[in-house]
């Protein structure tokens, strides 16, 4: 095996093209230079110069060892700042899940934030609903989430990123768009409903149910994303409930009204961590989570 001062005397050469400059680019004498090269051909098997008297010229395989040499010379020369930005927070990377409808309002601004204060931590996302997120973080395989309660509060820190309405959304032209006032539960009796799924949108299967009156012989379709409820109420399949910033969406068609009886902002979103993790980017993350985000 070769050793990294060899790595690194190739790649002076290579670059010179020269004994003499490379030596003196590398501090040393000429003849302990000509040994570590011989020393390198010898492991590696192969030729990686051609040299006379007159000249010193890379071989075809020369060529394709110094590209990988100077990525191993590069790389040794930066491990240990590395290790010690790491050990800081500064470097390496985050992984964090995200539920789709966080996605409307709050992801943008974060990575935004994270980018400009961590700009050496790379990020990975995942988009996850909350019980996978969970899963996930347990598994080690993520080191924050963007979800929603209730979660184990014994394995998980957590901090409430905002909360925010609970709204009808309806086909622009429909009857309920009309009223000179908010909504009230009598008003949504007879329509046909578009419902979270109780299994794959739990928490907001259960926010529905417990602070709605639910006629479910109405439930016409039942799907798991905000993104095709909302495609469904423009395609005049029925109304739904959304959260505020599902009006972010942009999509043609849908308006949102408000729920009278509903005078609280009860759709919440928590960013979620392990207590376990040894992740040392994550605290860096998490001071920009307690400190509140500027957008």
């Amino acid at each position: 095996m070769f050793t990294l001062d060899q790595a690194r005397s190739f790649v002076a050469v290579a670059e010179e093209l020269h004994f003499g400059r490379a030596a003196e680019r590398l501090n040393m004498t000429q003849p302990p230079l000509s040994r570590q090269i011989q020393k390198l051909e010898r492991s590696v098997g192969v030729e990686l110069l051609d040299r006379d008297n007159r000249r010193v010229a890379l071989t075809a395989a020369g060529h394709a060892f110094l590209i990988d040499a100077k990525r191993l010379v590069v790389a040794a020369e930066r491990a240990p700042d590395n290790a010690r930005r790491i050990a800081a927070g500064q470097l390496g990377e985050i992984r964090i899940g995200f539920t789709a409808a966080s996605g409307f309002s709050l992801l943008g601004p974060l990575l935004a934030e994270i980018s400009e204060r961590m700009p050496k931590v790379h990020l990975d996302l995942s988009e996850l609903v909350t019980q996978e997120q969970v899963n996930a973080l347990l598994d080690g395989d993520l080191d924050m989430g963007l979800a929603r309660p209730p979660f184990d509060e014994k394995l998980f820190e957590s901090a409430l990123l905002f909360s925010e309405g609970l709204f009808v959304a309806v086909p622009s032209g429909h009857r309920l768009a009309t009223l000179p006032r908010d909504i009230l539960f009598a008003d949504l009796r007879d329509e046909a409903l578009i419902m979270h799924s109780p299994i794959k949108a739990r928490y907001f299967y259960d926010l529905v149910v417990r602070r709605v009156e639910v006629e479910h012989k109405n439930v016409r379709h039942t799907v798991s994303q905000i993104l095709t409820m909302v495609a469904l109420v423009a395609a005049g399949r029925g109304i739904a409930f959304v959260p505020e910033s599902a009006k972010l969406l942009g999509v043609d068609g849908v308006r949102y009204l408000r729920l009278a009886e509903i005078t609280d902002d009860p759709v919440e979103l928590h960013a979620i961590w392990s207590r376990e993790s040894r992740n040392p980017a994550l605290g860096g993350l998490v001071d920009i989570i307690k400190g509140g985000l500027h957008h």
